[in-house]
C-alpha cells in the first residue's frame, strides 16, 4: 500500500494501480484529465458499434476509446454493482446507444469511483471535461459523489484563433469541482483588483494605509465607508489562463499539455503543502512538478511509457536531483521485460527506448520503415549541424540480417550512429555485421565511435550505454528541455 510521505510514478492502468495500490482514503486532492478523442467527427463518437469489434491497440498520446467486446464486458460490471452509478451507466445506453461516447463513460464511471475510495473526506476532484462530454460527464460524476458535493463549474478561458466553419471558435474547457464531503478543504485565493476593479475610478479612494474604499451616500445620514476586500479580490469561476504557445518556455511538445497555471490554482485553492496530489491520467507530468514546486507529494498514474519517459525527464530537467521518488510497474529484470514484451510490444519498445533517452518515431501513414527511435545531438564547436543516433528494437529473434537492414536505415538518412536494442545476445554474425559498418569521427572531440552498436535489453539494465560522444560535453537535443524550478511565483494569488 501506498505510503503518503513518498512520491510515486506508477506504469499501469490506473483502475488496476489505484485498487491495489493506493489506500483507501489517503489522498487530498485529485486532479484528473482523461484522454478523449476531441477530434473525431461528432457524428462518429456517436455511431452505433459492433460489441464484437476488435480493440484498437493503445498508442502514446492517442486519445481513443471505442464501443468493442472489453467495454461491453465494462458495462456488464458496472451495472451488476447497483446503486446511483449503474443507474446512470443503464440510462446513458438507453439514450446514447453503444458507442464510442459510451464507452468512455463506461471506462470513467469505476475509475471515478475508485477516485471517490481513494480520498479523504476533507479531499476535493476537478475533472477536466471536453465539452463534447461535460454534460454527460457532470451526471455521472453527481451519480459517484452526489449533487450535493458538486461546488463549481469552473470555465478555462483561453485565446486561440483557429479556421471554424459554421460556428464560433472553441475558446474554454470546463472542470467540474467536487468536494468528496462538505468538510472538503478550500483555500479562499484572492487576486489583484487591477484597473477593472473600479480603482480607476473617480468613486474609489485610498486611506493613510493603503485600502481601498468608496463613500456610500445615504438618504438623510452621515455617509460610510464601503472598503473592497482585503488582500484582493475573490476568484470567480471563470479562469482567465492562456494556453501554451508554440513558442512558451514551458511547451514540452505534448499534444494535450496544460498550462502550470493552471495546475498551480487548482492545488493551491484545495490543499496544503504536506498533502497528497493525485493525478491518474498524469501524461507529460504537468501536476506532478507543479505538486512538487509546491511542496506537496504527489502520485501519477500512466498507462503509456511514452508517458513515464517523458515525465522523468521533466522531473530531472526542473529539479534535478532535489526531487525523490519511486517508479512502479516499469521492468526492473530481464523477465520482466520479457513479460512486458509480450503482453505488449509498443510498450516494450517505448521502455526500452527510454532507458537510453532515445524519442520514439512518429508513426505517420506513409513514414519510412525501420526506426523504432530517434536520438538528436550536437558535437561541434559553436553548435553545429544536428546529428542523430538510429535506433531499431527487436523484442524476438535476431539475426545478422536485422544489421544489414538497420545499416542501410543508417545511410539513407544519413545518421551518425545506428543501435540495436535486442532482448537477446547477439550472435557473432551479427557482431562481424556491425564492426564492418566502421566508425564515426566525432568532429568536435576527435573521438570515434561504432556506426553500428548492439545493445541487450541485460547490458542496459546493467548500466551500459550507447559509445557516442562524451555524455558529459554533448548537447541532447532529442527531447524538449523543461525549465529548471526557481522558488514558487504567486501569480495566481495568495492564500489568506
Amino acid at each position: 500500500m501506498m505510503e503518503s510521505s513518498k512520491n510515486l510514478l506508477y506504469y499501469g492502468d490506473n483502475l488496476d494501480v489505484m485498487h491495489r495500490h493506493i489506500k483507501d482514503e489517503t489522498v487530498d486532492l485529485v486532479y484528473l484529465d482523461p484522454p478523449f478523442n476531441s477530434n473525431t467527427n461528432y457524428n462518429v463518437l456517436f455511431a452505433e458499434r459492433n460489441g464484437s469489434q476488435a480493440a484498437a491497440q493503445l498508442k502514446a498520446f492517442e486519445d481513443t476509446w471505442t464501443w468493442d467486446q472489453a467495454a461491453a464486458e465494462a458495462y456488464q460490471k458496472t451495472v451488476e454493482c447497483g446503486g446511483r452509478v449503474s443507474q446512470a451507466i443503464q440510462a446513458f445506453r438507453a439514450f446514447l446507444g453503444e458507442n464510442d461516447m459510451l464507452a468512455y463513460l463506461v471506462m470513467m464511471a469505476p475509475r471515478l469511483v475508485e477516485l471517490r475510495n481513494v480520498m479523504k473526506t476533507t479531499a476535493s476532484i476537478y475533472l477536466h471535461c471536453d465539452p463534447t462530454a461535460s454534460h454527460y460527464l457532470k451526471m455521472l460524476t453527481d451519480a459517484v459523489f452526489g449533487p450535493e458535493n458538486f461546488r463549481n463549474e469552473i470555465v478555462w478561458s483561453y485565446k486561440r484563433y483557429t479556421a471554424q466553419a459554421k460556428r464560433f471558435q472553441r475558446l474554454h474547457d470546463i472542470l467540474l469541482y467536487y468536494g468528496k464531503s462538505d468538510e472538503a478543504l478550500f483555500n479562499d485565493l484572492r487576486e489583484d483588483y487591477g484597473t477593472k476593479s473600479g480603482k480607476a475610478d473617480s468613486h474609489y479612494k485610498q486611506d493613510e494605509d493603503g485600502n481601498w474604499f468608496r463613500w456610500q451616500k445615504r438618504k438623510g445620514k452621515e455617509p460610510y465607508k464601503i472598503f473592497l476586500s482585503e488582500g484582493g479580490r475573490r476568484l470567480g469561476d471563470v479562469w482567465e489562463i492562456p494556453i501554451i504557445n508554440a513558442s512558451a518556455h514551458e511547451r514540452l511538445g505534448y499534444p494535450t499539455q496544460k498550462p502550470e497555471a493552471l495546475l498551480e490554482r487548482i492545488i493551491s485553492a484545495s490543499s496544503n503543502p504536506g498533502d497528497v496530489v493525485l493525478d491518474p491520467f498524469c501524461g507529460c507530468g504537468t501536476t506532478i512538478a507543479v505538486a512538487q514546486k509546491l511542496g506537496r507529494p504527489w502520485i501519477g498514474i500512466d498507462i503509456t511509457q511514452a508517458g513515464i519517459v517523458v515525465i522523468k525527464k521533466r522531473l530531472r530537467d526542473a529539479f534535478g536531483d532535489q526531487v525523490a521518488y519511486q517508479v512502479i510497474g516499469e521492468p526492473v529484470s530481464v523477465p520482466d521485460a520479457e513479460r512486458l514484451a509480450e503482453s505488449d510490444p509498443y510498450q516494450f519498445q517505448w521502455w526500452a527506448l527510454g532507458l537510453v533517452g532515445a524519442r520514439p518515431a512518429e508513426q505517420k501513414k506513409g513514414a519510412d520503415k525501420g526506426i523504432d527511435g530517434r536520438f538528436y545531438f550536437h558535437d561541434e564547436p559553436k553548435g553545429g549541424k544536428t546529428k542523430q543516433i538510429i535506433f531499431s528494437v527487436k523484442a524476438g529473434h535476431t539475426n545478422a540480417a536485422h544489421v544489414r537492414d538497420l545499416r542501410g536505415v543508417v545511410e539513407r538518412e544519413g545518421a551518425a550512429i545506428g543501435v540495436l536494442l535486442t532482448m537477446q545476445e547477439p550472435t557473432k554474425p551479427m557482431r562481424q555485421e556491425a564492426a564492418s559498418a566502421g566508425f564515426y569521427q566525432s568532429p568536435g572531440w576527435s573521438k570515434k565511435h561504432p556506426c553500428l552498436q548492439i545493445l541487450t535489453v541485460g547490458e542496459l539494465l546493467d548500466g551500459r550505454s550507447i559509445d557516442m560522444p562524451s555524455c558529459e560535453r554533448r548537447q541532447d537535443a532529442t527531447f524538449k528541455k523543461a525549465p529548471k524550478v526557481a522558488e514558487p511565483e504567486r501569480e495566481q494569488g495568495e492564500l489568506l
